[in-house]
Protein backbone atom coordinates (compact mmCIF):
# COMPACT_ATOMS: atom_id res chain seq x y z
CA UNK A 1 0.00 0.00 0.00
CA UNK A 2 0.90 3.64 -0.35
CA UNK A 3 0.58 5.12 3.15
CA UNK A 4 0.55 8.85 3.89
CA UNK A 5 1.36 9.89 7.45
CA UNK A 6 0.49 13.43 8.51
CA UNK A 7 2.25 15.13 11.40
CA UNK A 8 2.64 18.76 12.43
CA UNK A 9 5.75 17.78 14.36
CA UNK A 10 9.25 17.48 12.98
CA UNK A 11 10.29 14.05 11.75
CA UNK A 12 13.95 14.62 11.05
CA UNK A 13 15.03 11.00 10.80
CA UNK A 14 12.99 7.85 10.31
CA UNK A 15 15.59 5.96 12.35
CA UNK A 16 15.03 8.03 15.48
CA UNK A 17 13.18 6.22 18.24
CA UNK A 18 9.64 7.37 18.92
CA UNK A 19 6.04 6.21 18.82
CA UNK A 20 5.53 7.43 15.23
CA UNK A 21 8.92 6.71 13.67
CA UNK A 22 8.95 3.21 15.19
CA UNK A 23 5.52 2.49 13.72
CA UNK A 24 6.44 3.86 10.30
CA UNK A 25 9.59 1.70 10.20
CA UNK A 26 7.48 -1.34 11.03
CA UNK A 27 5.08 -0.54 8.20
CA UNK A 28 7.99 0.09 5.84
CA UNK A 29 9.48 -3.25 6.86
CA UNK A 30 6.28 -4.98 5.81
CA UNK A 31 6.70 -3.74 2.28
CA UNK A 32 4.49 -0.65 2.30
CA UNK A 33 5.50 2.63 0.67
CA UNK A 34 5.67 5.33 3.33
CA UNK A 35 5.17 9.04 2.66
CA UNK A 36 5.40 11.61 5.45
CA UNK A 37 4.02 15.13 5.28
CA UNK A 38 5.32 16.94 8.35
CA UNK A 39 5.87 20.45 9.66
CA UNK A 40 8.93 22.66 9.43
CA UNK A 41 8.65 25.89 11.48
CA UNK A 42 9.52 29.09 9.65
CA UNK A 43 12.07 30.07 12.31
CA UNK A 44 14.40 27.52 10.70
CA UNK A 45 14.47 29.65 7.56
CA UNK A 46 14.09 26.63 5.27
CA UNK A 47 11.58 26.14 2.44
CA UNK A 48 9.14 23.31 1.87
CA UNK A 49 10.97 20.38 0.27
CA UNK A 50 10.48 16.79 -0.80
CA UNK A 51 13.29 14.30 -0.10
CA UNK A 52 13.67 10.52 0.03
CA UNK A 53 15.58 9.23 3.04
CA UNK A 54 16.04 5.57 3.99
CA UNK A 55 13.23 4.50 1.70
CA UNK A 56 10.72 7.02 3.09
CA UNK A 57 9.50 10.08 1.17
CA UNK A 58 9.38 13.21 3.34
CA UNK A 59 7.50 16.36 2.39
CA UNK A 60 8.74 18.82 5.00
CA UNK A 61 6.27 21.66 4.90
CA UNK A 62 7.13 25.20 5.94
CA UNK A 63 4.62 26.30 8.57
CA UNK A 64 4.30 29.04 11.13
CA UNK A 65 5.92 28.70 14.54
CA UNK A 66 3.62 26.31 16.39
CA UNK A 67 5.88 26.03 19.42
CA UNK A 68 7.94 28.51 21.43
CA UNK A 69 5.60 31.29 20.27
CA UNK A 70 2.91 33.46 21.83
CA UNK A 71 -0.77 32.50 21.73
CA UNK A 72 -1.62 34.77 18.82
CA UNK A 73 1.26 33.57 16.64
CA UNK A 74 0.52 29.94 17.51
CA UNK A 75 -3.18 30.41 16.78
CA UNK A 76 -2.54 31.92 13.35
CA UNK A 77 0.02 29.22 12.54
CA UNK A 78 -2.47 26.51 13.51
CA UNK A 79 -5.20 27.93 11.31
CA UNK A 80 -2.82 28.13 8.32
CA UNK A 81 -1.70 24.50 8.56
CA UNK A 82 -4.49 23.08 6.44
CA UNK A 83 -3.74 25.22 3.40
CA UNK A 84 0.02 24.75 3.71
CA UNK A 85 -0.19 20.95 3.90
CA UNK A 86 -2.67 20.71 1.02
CA UNK A 87 -0.47 22.90 -1.17
CA UNK A 88 2.60 20.75 -0.40
CA UNK A 89 0.77 17.51 -1.19
CA UNK A 90 -0.60 18.92 -4.45
CA UNK A 91 2.87 20.08 -5.49
CA UNK A 92 4.96 17.06 -4.52
CA UNK A 93 2.60 14.08 -4.25
CA UNK A 94 0.09 14.69 -7.03
CA UNK A 95 1.15 11.51 -8.85
CA UNK A 96 0.84 9.22 -5.82
CA UNK A 97 -2.46 7.43 -5.18
CA UNK A 98 -2.73 6.74 -1.47
CA UNK A 99 -4.47 3.70 -0.03
CA UNK A 100 -4.28 4.81 3.60
CA UNK A 101 -3.99 8.15 5.36
CA UNK A 102 -2.63 7.81 8.89
CA UNK A 103 -2.71 10.77 11.26
CA UNK A 104 -2.89 11.68 14.92
CA UNK A 105 -4.32 14.37 17.14
CA UNK A 106 -3.33 17.09 17.74
CA UNK A 107 -4.24 19.00 15.67
CA UNK A 108 -7.82 18.58 14.47
CA UNK A 109 -7.20 21.43 12.04
CA UNK A 110 -5.71 18.97 9.52
CA UNK A 111 -9.23 17.73 8.83
CA UNK A 112 -9.31 19.42 5.42
CA UNK A 113 -6.05 17.74 4.40
CA UNK A 114 -7.32 14.27 5.30
CA UNK A 115 -10.60 15.00 3.50
CA UNK A 116 -8.77 16.18 0.38
CA UNK A 117 -6.62 13.03 0.05
CA UNK A 118 -9.49 10.72 0.95
CA UNK A 119 -11.71 12.18 -1.76
CA UNK A 120 -8.94 12.45 -4.34
CA UNK A 121 -7.65 8.90 -3.97
CA UNK A 122 -10.62 7.08 -2.41
CA UNK A 123 -8.23 6.33 0.45
CA UNK A 124 -9.10 4.84 3.83
CA UNK A 125 -8.38 6.99 6.87
CA UNK A 126 -7.10 5.98 10.29
CA UNK A 127 -6.97 8.37 13.25
CA UNK A 128 -4.51 7.67 16.06
CA UNK A 129 -6.32 9.50 18.85
CA UNK A 130 -3.64 10.87 21.18
CA UNK A 131 -5.38 14.00 22.38
CA UNK A 132 -9.03 14.94 22.91
CA UNK A 133 -9.26 18.61 22.03
CA UNK A 134 -10.86 21.05 22.80
CA UNK A 135 -12.13 19.33 25.99
CA UNK A 136 -8.59 19.09 27.39
CA UNK A 137 -8.29 22.88 27.08
CA UNK A 138 -11.61 23.32 28.87
CA UNK A 139 -10.48 21.05 31.71
CA UNK A 140 -7.49 23.20 32.59
CA UNK A 141 -9.27 26.51 32.10
CA UNK A 142 -7.81 27.62 28.77
CA UNK A 143 -11.25 28.12 27.23
CA UNK A 144 -14.90 27.95 28.23
CA UNK A 145 -17.54 25.66 26.77
CA UNK A 146 -19.72 28.62 25.85
CA UNK A 147 -16.95 30.42 23.99
CA UNK A 148 -16.95 30.84 20.21
CA UNK A 149 -13.45 29.36 20.09
CA UNK A 150 -14.62 26.18 21.83
CA UNK A 151 -17.63 25.80 19.52
CA UNK A 152 -15.42 26.28 16.47
CA UNK A 153 -12.92 23.61 17.50
CA UNK A 154 -15.64 21.27 18.74
CA UNK A 155 -17.28 21.36 15.31
CA UNK A 156 -13.89 20.59 13.76
CA UNK A 157 -13.43 17.69 16.19
CA UNK A 158 -16.81 16.16 15.32
CA UNK A 159 -16.10 16.46 11.60
CA UNK A 160 -12.69 14.82 12.13
CA UNK A 161 -14.26 11.80 13.84
CA UNK A 162 -16.92 11.46 11.15
CA UNK A 163 -14.26 11.65 8.43
CA UNK A 164 -12.15 8.88 9.98
CA UNK A 165 -12.89 5.36 8.81
CA UNK A 166 -11.17 3.95 11.89
CA UNK A 167 -10.20 5.48 15.24
CA UNK A 168 -7.45 3.92 17.34
CA UNK A 169 -7.59 4.90 21.03
CA UNK A 170 -4.75 4.66 23.54
CA UNK A 171 -6.58 2.73 26.26
CA UNK A 172 -9.99 1.31 27.27
CA UNK A 173 -10.81 4.55 29.11
CA UNK A 174 -10.17 6.50 25.90
CA UNK A 175 -12.68 4.35 24.06
CA UNK A 176 -15.34 4.74 26.73
CA UNK A 177 -14.89 8.51 26.90
CA UNK A 178 -14.96 8.96 23.13
CA UNK A 179 -18.17 6.98 22.64
CA UNK A 180 -19.90 8.46 25.69
CA UNK A 181 -19.38 12.04 24.55
CA UNK A 182 -19.80 11.42 20.82
CA UNK A 183 -22.78 9.12 20.47
CA UNK A 184 -22.97 9.73 16.71
CA UNK A 185 -19.76 7.70 16.21
CA UNK A 186 -20.19 4.15 14.98
CA UNK A 187 -18.67 2.07 17.79
CA UNK A 188 -17.55 -0.59 15.31
CA UNK A 189 -14.90 1.73 13.90
CA UNK A 190 -13.35 2.49 17.30
CA UNK A 191 -10.68 0.20 18.73
CA UNK A 192 -7.73 0.16 21.10
CA UNK A 193 -4.48 0.98 19.32
CA UNK A 194 -2.16 2.09 22.12
CA UNK A 195 1.06 4.06 22.10
CA UNK A 196 3.73 1.65 20.94
CA UNK A 197 7.46 1.37 20.35
CA UNK A 198 9.97 -1.01 18.83
CA UNK A 199 11.42 -2.59 21.99
CA UNK A 200 15.16 -2.88 22.33
CA UNK A 201 17.00 -4.96 24.89
CA UNK A 202 18.76 -2.76 27.44
CA UNK A 203 21.20 -4.21 29.93
CA UNK A 204 22.37 -1.67 32.48
CA UNK A 205 24.36 -3.10 35.33
CA UNK A 206 24.01 -1.97 38.93
CA UNK A 207 27.56 -0.64 38.72
CA UNK A 208 26.68 1.49 35.67
CA UNK A 209 23.68 2.95 37.47
CA UNK A 210 25.78 3.81 40.51
CA UNK A 211 28.39 5.44 38.26
CA UNK A 212 25.67 7.58 36.63
CA UNK A 213 24.27 8.61 40.01
CA UNK A 214 27.72 9.59 41.22
CA UNK A 215 28.18 11.70 38.08
CA UNK A 216 25.10 13.77 38.98
CA UNK A 217 25.66 13.64 42.75
CA UNK A 218 22.52 11.61 43.38
CA UNK A 219 22.82 9.65 46.64
CA UNK A 220 23.02 5.94 45.91
CA UNK A 221 21.32 5.00 49.18
CA UNK A 222 18.09 6.87 48.46
CA UNK A 223 14.93 5.86 46.61
CA UNK A 224 15.09 8.04 43.49
CA UNK A 225 11.94 9.10 41.62
CA UNK A 226 12.38 10.46 38.09
CA UNK A 227 10.06 12.73 36.14
CA UNK A 228 11.09 13.55 32.59
CA UNK A 229 9.67 15.43 29.63
CA UNK A 230 7.36 18.39 29.27
CA UNK A 231 6.66 20.48 32.35
CA UNK A 232 3.31 21.94 31.40
CA UNK A 233 -0.24 22.30 32.69
CA UNK A 234 -1.08 18.71 31.80
CA UNK A 235 1.70 17.42 34.07
CA UNK A 236 0.43 19.14 37.26
CA UNK A 237 3.78 20.63 38.25
CA UNK A 238 2.12 22.42 41.17
CA UNK A 239 1.08 19.03 42.56
CA UNK A 240 4.58 17.63 42.03
CA UNK A 241 6.02 20.56 43.98
CA UNK A 242 3.60 19.92 46.86
CA UNK A 243 4.73 16.29 46.94
CA UNK A 244 8.36 17.45 47.02
CA UNK A 245 7.65 19.99 49.75
CA UNK A 246 6.01 17.33 51.92
CA UNK A 247 9.17 15.22 51.55
CA UNK A 248 11.66 18.05 51.90
CA UNK A 249 13.10 16.56 55.08
CA UNK A 250 12.75 12.93 54.04
CA UNK A 251 16.31 11.66 53.80
CA UNK A 252 15.21 8.35 52.26
CA UNK A 253 14.02 9.65 48.90
CA UNK A 254 15.28 11.85 46.09
CA UNK A 255 13.61 13.51 43.09
CA UNK A 256 15.10 13.92 39.62
CA UNK A 257 13.30 16.19 37.15
CA UNK A 258 14.52 16.54 33.56
CA UNK A 259 12.68 18.81 31.17
CA UNK A 260 11.16 22.20 30.50
CA UNK A 261 7.80 23.79 29.79
CA UNK A 262 5.46 26.65 30.59
CA UNK A 263 4.96 25.49 34.18
CA UNK A 264 8.66 25.00 34.83
CA UNK A 265 8.73 28.28 36.75
CA UNK A 266 6.70 26.72 39.58
CA UNK A 267 9.43 24.18 40.27
CA UNK A 268 12.21 26.73 39.76
CA UNK A 269 10.56 29.09 42.25
CA UNK A 270 10.29 26.33 44.86
CA UNK A 271 13.93 25.34 44.46
CA UNK A 272 15.15 28.95 44.58
CA UNK A 273 13.10 29.98 47.60
CA UNK A 274 13.13 26.83 49.75
CA UNK A 275 16.44 25.28 48.65
CA UNK A 276 15.53 21.60 49.06
CA UNK A 277 18.51 19.25 49.16
CA UNK A 278 16.82 16.16 47.72
CA UNK A 279 16.07 17.41 44.21
CA UNK A 280 18.07 17.44 40.97
CA UNK A 281 16.49 19.57 38.27
CA UNK A 282 17.96 19.67 34.75
CA UNK A 283 16.49 21.57 31.85
CA UNK A 284 17.70 19.36 29.05
CA UNK A 285 20.13 16.56 28.22
CA UNK A 286 21.22 14.72 25.06
CA UNK A 287 18.90 11.74 24.51
CA UNK A 288 21.44 9.07 25.49
CA UNK A 289 22.46 10.95 28.63
CA UNK A 290 18.82 11.47 29.56
CA UNK A 291 18.06 7.77 29.21
CA UNK A 292 21.09 6.76 31.28
CA UNK A 293 20.19 9.21 34.04
CA UNK A 294 16.52 8.20 34.09
CA UNK A 295 17.47 4.52 34.16
CA UNK A 296 19.76 5.07 37.15
CA UNK A 297 16.70 6.07 39.19
CA UNK A 298 14.37 3.61 40.88
CA UNK A 299 10.81 4.67 40.02
CA UNK A 300 9.32 6.51 37.03
CA UNK A 301 6.64 9.11 37.72
CA UNK A 302 3.47 9.60 35.67
CA UNK A 303 1.54 12.70 36.76
CA UNK A 304 -1.49 14.42 35.21
CA UNK A 305 -3.63 17.33 36.37
CA UNK A 306 -6.51 16.29 38.64
CA UNK A 307 -8.92 18.51 36.69
CA UNK A 308 -8.83 16.44 33.55
CA UNK A 309 -12.04 14.70 32.55
CA UNK A 310 -10.38 13.26 29.44
CA UNK A 311 -8.29 10.09 29.86
CA UNK A 312 -4.66 10.97 29.15
CA UNK A 313 -2.16 8.16 28.65
CA UNK A 314 1.36 9.65 28.73
CA UNK A 315 3.78 8.06 26.27
CA UNK A 316 6.62 8.39 28.80
CA UNK A 317 5.21 5.26 30.42
CA UNK A 318 6.73 3.24 27.58
CA UNK A 319 10.19 4.66 28.30
CA UNK A 320 9.97 3.49 31.90
CA UNK A 321 8.77 0.02 30.89
CA UNK A 322 11.57 -0.17 28.30
CA UNK A 323 14.07 0.34 31.11
CA UNK A 324 12.33 -2.25 33.32
CA UNK A 325 11.42 0.45 35.83
CA UNK A 326 8.38 0.37 38.12
CA UNK A 327 6.06 3.37 37.88
CA UNK A 328 4.02 5.49 40.26
CA UNK A 329 1.01 7.10 38.59
CA UNK A 330 -0.60 10.13 40.24
CA UNK A 331 -3.33 11.08 37.79
CA UNK A 332 -6.81 12.40 37.23
CA UNK A 333 -9.76 10.07 37.78
CA UNK A 334 -10.25 9.50 34.04
CA UNK A 335 -6.72 8.28 33.37
CA UNK A 336 -6.36 4.51 33.61
CA UNK A 337 -2.56 4.24 33.59
CA UNK A 338 -2.50 3.57 37.35
CA UNK A 339 -5.16 0.88 37.03
CA UNK A 340 -3.22 -0.75 34.19
CA UNK A 341 0.04 -0.53 36.17
CA UNK A 342 -1.51 -2.30 39.15
CA UNK A 343 -3.17 -4.89 36.93
CA UNK A 344 0.12 -5.55 35.14
CA UNK A 345 2.06 -5.68 38.41
CA UNK A 346 4.50 -2.92 37.46
CA UNK A 347 3.38 -0.08 39.69
CA UNK A 348 0.69 1.67 41.69
CA UNK A 349 -1.62 4.59 41.22
CA UNK A 350 -3.40 7.36 43.11
CA UNK A 351 -5.36 10.49 42.29
CA UNK A 352 -3.36 13.71 41.97
CA UNK A 353 -5.56 15.61 44.40
CA UNK A 354 -3.86 14.18 47.49
CA UNK A 355 -0.23 14.44 48.55
CA UNK A 356 -0.97 11.98 51.35
CA UNK A 357 -2.12 9.38 48.82
CA UNK A 358 1.17 9.74 46.94
CA UNK A 359 3.23 9.47 50.11
CA UNK A 360 1.35 6.39 51.24
CA UNK A 361 2.56 4.58 48.11
CA UNK A 362 6.26 5.32 48.64
CA UNK A 363 6.80 2.41 51.01
CA UNK A 364 5.63 -0.01 48.30
CA UNK A 365 8.84 0.76 46.39
CA UNK A 366 11.32 0.55 49.27
CA UNK A 367 12.25 -3.09 48.66
CA UNK A 368 14.81 -3.52 45.89
CA UNK A 369 13.52 -7.04 45.33
CA UNK A 370 9.98 -5.72 44.79
CA UNK A 371 11.25 -3.03 42.42
CA UNK A 372 13.11 -5.59 40.32
CA UNK A 373 10.00 -7.77 40.17
CA UNK A 374 7.80 -4.83 39.14
CA UNK A 375 10.35 -3.75 36.52
CA UNK A 376 10.41 -7.22 35.01
CA UNK A 377 6.62 -7.29 34.95
CA UNK A 378 6.62 -3.93 33.21
CA UNK A 379 8.97 -5.03 30.46
CA UNK A 380 6.90 -8.16 29.92
CA UNK A 381 3.75 -6.02 29.74
CA UNK A 382 5.44 -3.80 27.17
CA UNK A 383 6.25 -6.77 24.95
CA UNK A 384 2.69 -8.06 25.19
CA UNK A 385 0.78 -4.81 24.70
CA UNK A 386 2.84 -1.85 23.47
CA UNK A 387 4.93 -2.97 20.50
CA UNK A 388 4.71 -1.47 17.02
CA UNK A 389 4.29 -5.01 15.69
CA UNK A 390 1.00 -5.25 17.58
CA UNK A 391 -0.04 -1.73 16.58
CA UNK A 392 0.68 -2.45 12.92
CA UNK A 393 -1.34 -5.67 13.12
CA UNK A 394 -4.28 -3.72 14.55
CA UNK A 395 -4.16 -1.12 11.78
CA UNK A 396 -3.46 -3.43 8.87
CA UNK A 397 -6.17 -5.97 9.71
CA UNK A 398 -8.60 -3.55 8.09
CA UNK A 399 -6.78 -3.76 4.76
Amino acid sequence: MNILFLSIGRLDNINNRGIYTDLLRELRGRGHNIYVCCGRPKREGLPTECVVEDGVTFVRTRTGNLTESNKIEKGIATLMLEGQFKAAIKKYLSNVKFDLVLYSTPPITLKGVVEFVKKRDNAKTYLLLKDIFPQNAVDIGLMGKKSIIYKYFRSKEKAFYKLSDYIGCMSPSNIRFLLKHNDYIDASKVEECPNSIEPIEIHRTKEEKIETRNKYNIPTDRLAFVFGGNLGKIQAIDYLVEVMRSNKNNDKIYFVVIGSGNQEWILDKYIKEEKPTNILKLKTLPKDDYERLAASCDVGLIITDKRFTIPNFPSRLLSYLQESMPVLCATDTSCDSGVIAEKGGFGYGCISDSVEAFNSLIEKYESEEDRIRMGQNGYKYLLEHYTVKRAADIILKHF
